[in-house]
């Protein structure tokens, strides 16, 4: 059980619990807070900033609960720092990928609210998350994912035996003729359900694969998503201190110039 006081505001939310470790170990300070099935939590210090993160296991039902109960535990803006197979050429493997939203081709979203809905990131979020592969120096793409429920037919890929079917067969070339940048399995649900709540979301991925050109180069970029996710973190700070010192609820480019 997690109590409220040992986790920030601020989480990022890594699939795979071993990324957690990574993540925080780019931090000043950390301590493991808890760890149980797919989830594991660490809490601590970037830059003088209290940062926390939570791994949230495959897909969007795990990564509902995880938002659901860091929510009742404090937390209000999260990062997910992921991986994503690119379906664009100009995205080259260990290019970073900020969305601004996400197609819901999961199904957990729609438990919460209609399919119409939309599943977007928070723009202070977004515009943090720039600014972070900015001060960084990482390559980046910003714009809309798609999240699915499944890895092979979900995302166009053949299940066993060659198996397919026309949805399967179609939904690449038509996501990337309508630009949406890469799949995914997380960002939509956690758009969707931050959106409902009133918190903040967003969403930084690794494109480990480009589903055009058939490169796979696994686990390369990831370090430096993890790095820039948790600068934004930094920025995000500044922003939401300057708004509370000005008694501002959104940030504007006027309100101050740099961070």
């Amino acid at each position: 059980m997690i109590a409220p006081g040992e986790i920030a505001r601020y989480v990022l939310l890594p699939g795979d619990p071993d990324r957690t470790d990574l993540i925080s170990s780019l931090w000043d300070s950390r301590k493991l807070i808890a760890s149980h099935r797919e989830y594991r939590t660490y809490t601590g210090y970037y830059k003088g900033t209290r940062i926390s993160t939570t791994s949230t296991g495959i897909g969007a039902p795990s990564t509902i609960i995880a938002v659901e109960e860091l929510l009742r535990v404090g937390a209000d803006t999260f990062i997910r720092v992921g991986t994503m197979g690119a379906i664009r050429s100009d995205i080259k493997p260990g290019d970073l990928v900020i969305a601004t939203g996400a197609v819901r081709l999961e199904g957990a979203s729609k438990d919460y609210v209609i399919p119409e809905y939309p599943a977007v990131a928070n723009y202070e979020v977004v515009l943090s998350l720039v600014e972070a592969a900015e001060r960084l120096g990482a390559r980046y793409h910003v714009g809309i994912v798609a999240s699915t429920d499944t890895f092979y037919l979900g995302q166009s890929r053949p299940g066993y035996n060659g198996y397919t079917n026309t949805v399967s067969a179609t939904r690449l070339p038509e996501l990337a003729a309508a630009r949406v940048l890469g799949f995914e399995m997380e960002s939509a649900a956690l758009f969707t359900v931050s959106s409902i709540y009133g918190a903040r979301a967003g969403c930084i991925c690794t494109a480990i694969a480009n589903r055009i050109s058939n490169e796979f180069i696994p686990g390369k970029g990831v370090q430096l998503a993890s790095r820039v996710a948790s600068e934004a973190v930094t920025i995000l700070s500044e922003i939401d201190k300057r708004k509370e010192g000005v008694g501002k609820k959104w940030y504007y480019p006027s309100l101050f110039h740099g961070i």
